[in-house]
């Protein structure tokens, strides 16, 4: 009793530091893979405590194994959008500008029965009201309702509310997403001249940038302490 008793101690210990180490993104909305790297750990900090006869350090080498693995994931997923989409996927738009995407539906295997319970569960009973759903690679259901079903804030009060619809990224970590430029009708040298207008130089010196359908655009530079 007393060799389980330690042996559960160390291994929930080291399962607590792993944890911490991976960043409190898993503790959240995870993705794929880290759901995946959550069970493993689950499973091999079980297998020493069941069975007494397994060397400790087994478990904790394994453990440790998987904690590496994940972590140059994330690294990999941080450094390179296409890693990125790869391995976590990319977002499913389900409803676009009012309109059910039935084609998604059916390659994501959704019924709208599911996709009108998640709805309602996000307080969206009426499609209608909404202008895009979109399945993020997490699992979970983002809405964005039409402009005049959004919550009042002061703003609108005193004005109509701006139609902004879905914004679309430019830039991701200094790099330029020349799909979505293409898709918009853009090219790089109007971006560039965006940049100017933003007294910014290159996009590698861009952390995120995005435009809405009202052309209105959003630029944040990359912090320098970051780089």
């Amino acid at each position: 009793m007393i060799i389980i008793l330690v042996r559960t101690l160390i291994l929930y210990i080291f399962v607590l530091i792993s944890v911490r180490i991976m960043g409190k993104g898993e503790l959240s909305e995870m993705q794929p893979f880290e759901l995946v790297v959550t069970l493993m750990i689950a499973e091999l900090a079980a297998l020493p405590m069941e069975d007494t006869k397994l060397p400790l350090v087994n478990g904790i080498i394994a453990i440790f194994t998987i904690l590496f693995v994940q972590i140059t994931i994330s690294f990999i997923n941080l450094k390179s959008e296409k890693a990125r989409g790869f391995i976590c996927g990319k977002p499913s738009i389900l409803i676009n500008k009012g309109i059910i995407n039935d084609k998604e539906l059916k390659r994501l295997r959704i019924n709208m029965n599911d996709l009108i319970e998640q709805l309602r569960t996000k307080d969206y009973p009426v499609i209608k009201d909404i202008e895009y759903a979109i399945l993020e690679t997490s699992g979970d259901l983002s809405i964005i309702p039409k402009s005049n079903k959004r919550p009042s804030t002061v703003e609108d009060v005193k004005a109509s509310p701006i139609y902004e619809g879905l914004p679309t990224s430019l830039i991701i970590d200094g790099k330029i997403n020349y799909g979505n430029l293409e898709y918009l009708n853009l090219d790089e040298s109007w971006l560039k001249n965006i940049l100017n207008q933003n007294n910014i130089a290159t996009a590698e010196e861009v952390f995120f940038c995005s435009i809405d359908e009202s052309k209105d655009v959003f630029i944040q530079k990359i912090n320098k302490g970051d780089i």
